[in-house]
């Protein structure tokens, strides 16, 4: 059954509408002091947060639904505690917004991190950009979880594939017209028949795609939306393997986190998961999203072809 189709600009069913005029009444009821700075919207292909840039140092986040509020109060918490062990530069929260003006849930104001996405032949040296991510994704593991939003309580990204079975398969046979839905499921196989994660849990981003890596003069230089970050397998956070980097760079970011087989298996089944569910979902609302979704798709399934 297809999903229902969202109103036009909008990339889901139940989305709250945003605007800068909204964003302005917000920042003059609560934050006065920034209300007359320009907003402008920001183009994204993020899909649970609308983003204003606030002058030329804030940006506002919104959620689009209900479901990514929770993620407000989480980064809010979690971003100042972890930014400064981490060696890229991540999200700062300035304010949190409360509901007013008719937008229901709670906001934020982040600093604003200068930067731009950039695609494998964009990079300066792409194996130099695959060792530095590798280097933040393994500070980001090395931090003390205490009090961590476990991925088994809040059913992250990071959950064990065998959770994510039933809607990957069905995402799969609603591509039939589009992929090799043959290889796609014998990868997929492939990665619930390997082991799992059997080690104390570990920091995850939850969503290391290359619309959430920002580079200057073609360097990585920062890490954003945090919006999936939990504690568990980290293997979530290895789609960017396929989503952004090849060949050499592939295996630089592999030797570099040091990654075992099973563990890569785990990374590439959430990488299929992630592209499959996307596709349908977003084909008709989020063309960059869907493109970069596709391409993540092809690569999995060229690699498991190639590699087993």
């Amino acid at each position: 059954m297809r999903t229902p189709r969202p109103a036009p600009g909008k990339m889901h069913e139940n989305e709250v509408d945003t605007d800068p005029s909204l964003v302005e009444r917000l920042l003059a009821a609560q934050f006065p002091h920034w209300a007359a700075l320009p907003i402008e919207p920001v183009e994204s292909a993020g899909t649970e947060h609308a983003i204003y840039r606030l002058g030329d140092d804030m940006a506002v986040r919104l959620p689009r639904l209900d479901s990514a509020v929770a993620k407000v109060e989480k980064e809010q918490h979690w971003l100042p505690r972890l930014g400064p062990l981490l060696p890229l530069a991540i999200p700062v929260p300035l304010a949190k917004g409360r509901p007013g003006e008719g937008f229901p849930w709670h906001w934020s104001v982040y600093r604003w991190i200068a930067g731009e996405h950039a695609t494998l032949d964009q990079l300066a040296d792409p194996v130099r950009a695959a060792v530095t991510l590798a280097e933040f994704l393994t500070a980001l593991q090395r931090i003390d979880t205490s009090g961590g939003p476990l991925v088994v309580d809040q059913r992250l990204r990071g959950v064990p594939l065998a959770m994510r079975d039933g809607f990957t398969r069905r995402s799969i046979a609603s591509l039939s017209d589009g992929i090799d839905t043959e290889a796609a499921t014998a990868l997929w196989d492939a990665s619930l028949g390997v082991s799992e994660w059997n080690r104390a849990p570990v920091w995850f981003h939850g969503d290391v795609l290359s619309g959430n890596l920002l580079f200057a003069r073609g360097d990585l230089c920062a890490v954003i939306d945090f919006a999936g970050l939990g504690v568990g397998d980290p293997a979530c956070d290895l789609m960017i393997a396929w989503g952004l980097f090849s060949g050499d760079s592939r295996q630089a970011f592999r030797d570099a986190l040091g990654v075992d087989a099973a563990a890569w298996a785990r990374g590439r089944g959430h990488a299929l998961s992630q592209a499959v569910q996307f596709i349908p979902y977003y084909l008709d609302t989020n063309p960059v999203g869907v493109a970069n979704a596709r391409r993540l798709l092809a690569e999995v399934i060229a690699d498991y072809n190639a590699n087993g």
